[in-house]
Order: C-alpha cells, then structure tokens, then sequence
C-alpha cells in the first residue's frame, strides 16, 4: 500500500471526527458557560449593593436632625450609615472576620471609602411639620456605594478587579424620627 493510498483511506475514515469537531467546539462551549454564570453572579451582586444602599438611605432617613446640623452629618452618624450600608448593622461586631453583605466588600478599598454619604440642605422655601424652626431648611441624604466586583475571568487572567464596579446610590429625606 502506497502512502497516498493510505492518507486517502485515512481521510475518508468518520471515526474520530465527533472527537474533533467536540475539541473544536468546546473552548466556545466553555467561554459561554462561564459567561453566562458570571453575568449571573455580577447582577445578583448588583442586587445586593443596590438592596445594602437602600438600607443605609433608610437608615439615614431616621436619624435625629441634630446629627446634622450644619448640613453635615456628624462623624459617628456616618460611620453608622456606612456600616449598615456595608454590613446590615449600624455598630458591627469586631470578633466576626465575615459580616460584609459581600465577602470582598471593605470598608476602604485603594484608600478609597467604598461607601459615601452626602448631606444635602436646602433652605430656599418656608418649611413646616418636622422642618419648622430648623435652620437648614428640608434635609437630604444621599448615600453611594462602589465596590470593585471580582470577575470569574479574573482566575484565569482576563480582566482584574477594577474593571468592574458595583455602583449603587440611594437618596432619603431625614425625617428624624
């Protein structure tokens, strides 16, 4: 049997070809699935930074309007709104090393906070009820929150944690109750 023969039999022959097509296909196959459970994963995070914003808005929206006089929240109120924006709870417990509502949410990273709160006031009209008599007119809190999102690609090299954020904003009018 001669060599061109024997490529010829060889090039005819079904068997394997599944077998290629399947090593052809599969890089695809995989890059789709990883995808889709990433996307999965990256919009239930949203979710739960969108819900955690809320949270401290609300949480905000309760504070006493002396903690803040002088359109300013004062330091330990902050603290709490950011802690229970991050966590779920104004004052966390220290000897728990898991309470973020997500396992890599800090309470700075890069030197950055990842959640702020501004004040806003506004003094422009005649305000009665819970704003009568208050200086800085009708109350505002406005609480942000960014948080790196660790993608599933990153394991494998493709994209790094500050690529993409989880971005998040809330407002609330202090009631003070």
């Amino acid at each position: 049997m001669t060599a061109g023969r024997h490529l010829a039999r060889v090039a005819r022959d079904p068997s394997g070809s599944a077998a290629v097509e399947m090593a052809m296909v599969l890089p695809l196959l995989m890059v789709l699935a990883f995808g889709s459970f990433d996307m999965g994963n990256y919009f239930l995070n949203e979710h739960i930074v969108q819900k955690a914003v809320r949270d401290g808005a609300r949480y905000a929206s309760r504070q006493p309007l002396s903690d803040y006089a002088g359109c300013a929240a004062s330091a330990g109120v902050e603290t709490k709104i950011q802690n229970v924006t991050r966590t779920g709870v104004p004052a966390p417990d220290q000897t728990d090393q898991d309470e973020s509502r997500l396992p890599w949410w800090e309470a700075t990273m890069g030197g950055q906070p990842t959640v702020s709160v501004n004040v806003d006031c506004d003094s422009s009209g005649t305000y009665t009820g819970i704003y009568n008599g208050w200086a800085d007119g009708a109350v505002r809190v406005t609480v942000n929150a960014d948080v790196p999102y660790p993608s599933l690609f990153g394991m494998f090299g493709l994209f790094n944690d500050s690529q993409f954020s989880l971005r998040a904003s809330q407002e609330a009018a202090v009631m003070g109750i």
